[in-house]
C-alpha cells in the first residue's frame, strides 16, 4: 500500500479547493492536476512538499521522459509529458505564495517543471484531422438503420449533432423542453445541459438540410407522441439492459427514463454510424469542424460569420477561425495553385459586347442560357 505524506495530503486538498472554487476548473481538470501532482510525488517517494529542490523537477522530467504507457507500451507522448510538467508547474507557482512555504520555495523553482523549446513545439504541434463532408454525412444518416426505436434514437443523436453543432456532453444531457423545433433553437441551458465551462447560450439550427431536420422532428415527436416523455425527460434517453423475453438473453431491451451520465455512448453510436456507412470514424467533435468550414464558405460578411460563430457557443470569433476554421489541405493546394494562375480581368468592350449578345437572343427568341456572364 502507497504511504501517503498527511503534510502534502492538506496542502494538496487546499489547492484542489482553490481550482476548483477560485479558478472555477472543471472536476476532469482537477483530477488530471491530482494525477499530475501524485506522479511527481511517486518519483520524490512522498517527500515533503517544503523539502522541495530543482534536481527532484529535473530527475523527474528524465524519469518521465523514459516512462511508457502502461496501455501502449511505448514512451509518453511529448503532450502528455506537456500536460503533466504543466499541472505540477502551476502547483508550485501557487504553493511558493502559500504561508508554511514562502520561506521554502520560490516562483523560479517552478520554472524548472518545463520541456525543451524542441520538445514543447513537438507536443504543442497541431496536425490537420479529417473533416466530414456535409455529403458523407448526409450519406451516413441515410444508411443508418431505423427499425427500432434503439435505432431511431441513434440516427437522431447523430443528425442532432449535425443540426445544431453541439458537443457530445451537451447533447448527452440534453432535455426534450430544450428542443424547440417550430422556432428551430436548441436552449444549452447550463443549469440542465452539460456545456463547456458551464455557459448558456441559444444554438439556433444550422442550414444543413432539411432531411436532417426531418429526423430530429420524428424522433422529438416520437418522445413526446408514442414515448410520452415529460418535457424535464432527456431528448436522448439510455439504453436500457435486462433480460429479453423472445431471446432469454442479457442485453439491451429498450430505452431507459433517464439520459447518459457522459459522452461515450455517443462516441460509440458515431463508430457505428461511419462503419455502416464504409467511412472512416469521426468523433462527434468533427462536426463542429465541419460546420465552421461551411460557415467560411456560406457568410457572406463579418455580421454573419460572428452569427454564425456564437452558433457554435464561441464569443470571439478568432475561435472560429484559429482553432476550427482551418482550410483543408486540398482546398489549401486549390487555392496556392489558383493564385499562380494569371487572372483574366474584363474591360468595358468585354461587357458592352455580352450585353449587345444578349440584346440580340432576346430579340430573336434565342436560348438565353450561357449567353451572359450574369446567368
Amino acid at each position: 500500500m502507497t504511504k501517503i505524506n498527511p503534510t502534502n495530503e492538506r496542502i494538496k486538498r487546499a489547492y484542489f479547493l482553490y481550482l476548483k472554487e477560485a479558478k472555477r476548473a472543471s472536476e476532469a481538470s482537477v483530477d488530471a492536476s491530482a494525477a499530475a501532482i501524485s506522479r511527481f510525488e511517486d518519483y520524490t517517494k512522498r517527500r515533503d512538499f517544503k523539502k522541495f529542490h530543482i534536481q527532484q523537477a529535473t530527475g523527474f522530467k528524465a524519469a518521465l521522459a523514459a516512462s511508457k504507457s502502461e496501455r501502449s507500451g511505448k514512451p509518453l507522448a511529448k503532450a502528455t509529458l506537456n500536460q503533466t510538467l504543466a499541472a505540477c508547474r502551476a502547483f508550485f507557482v501557487w504553493l511558493a505564495g502559500q504561508p508554511g512555504y514562502r520561506s521554502h520555495l520560490s516562483y523560479a523553482d517552478a520554472d524548472y517543471f518545463n520541456l525543451t523549446e524542441k520538445e514543447l513545439r513537438i507536443a504543442t504541434a497541431s496536425l490537420e484531422r479529417p473533416v466530414p463532408s456535409l455529403e458523407q454525412l448526409h450519406h451516413t444518416l441515410s444508411v443508418m438503420p431505423t427499425a427500432s426505436e434503439i435505432d431511431r434514437r441513434n440516427r437522431a443523436v447523430v443528425a442532432f449533432a449535425l443540426l445544431t453543432g453541439a458537443r457530445d456532453d451537451a447533447i448527452a444531457s440534453a432535455r426534450l423542453a430544450h428542443v424547440e423545433m417550430v422556432e428551430g433553437r436548441f436552449r444549452q441551458d447550463a443549469r440542465d445541459v452539460r456545456t463547456k465551462a458551464s455557459k448558456s447560450f441559444d444554438t439556433w439550427f444550422f442550414p444543413v438540410g432539411d432531411d436532417v431536420r426531418a429526423i430530429v422532428a420524428e424522433w422529438v415527436d416520437e418522445r413526446r407522441r408514442i414515448h410520452r416523455a415529460a418535457e424535464e425527460a432527456a431528448l436522448f434517453p439510455a439504453s436500457r439492459v435486462g433480460i429479453d423475453a423472445t431471446t432469454r438473453r442479457f442485453g439491451v431491451v429498450g430505452l431507459d427514463d433517464k439520459g447518459w451520465s457522459n459522452a461515450s455512448p455517443i462516441r460509440s453510436i458515431f463508430k457505428d454510424a461511419f462503419a455502416t456507412a464504409g467511412l472512416p470514424y469521426f468523433n462527434p467533435h468533427a462536426l463542429r469542424k465541419t460546420l465552421a468550414q461551411m460557415g467560411e464558405r456560406v457568410c457572406r460578411g463579418p455580421e454573419e460569420f460572428k452569427a454564425w460563430s456564437q452558433n457554435l457557443g464561441h464569443e470571439h470569433v478568432a475561435t472560429t477561425f484559429t482553432s476550427y476554421g482551418k482550410v483543408p489541405s486540398h482546398r489549401q493546394a486549390e487555392i496556392i495553385r489558383g493564385l499562380g494562375k494569371p487572372k483574366i480581368e474584363r474591360t468595358d468592350a468585354d461587357l458592352v459586347e455580352d450585353f449587345a449578345v444578349l440584346l440580340a437572343k432576346l430579340r430573336g427568341g434565342g436560348d438565353l442560357k450561357g449567353s451572359s456572364p450574369f446567368s
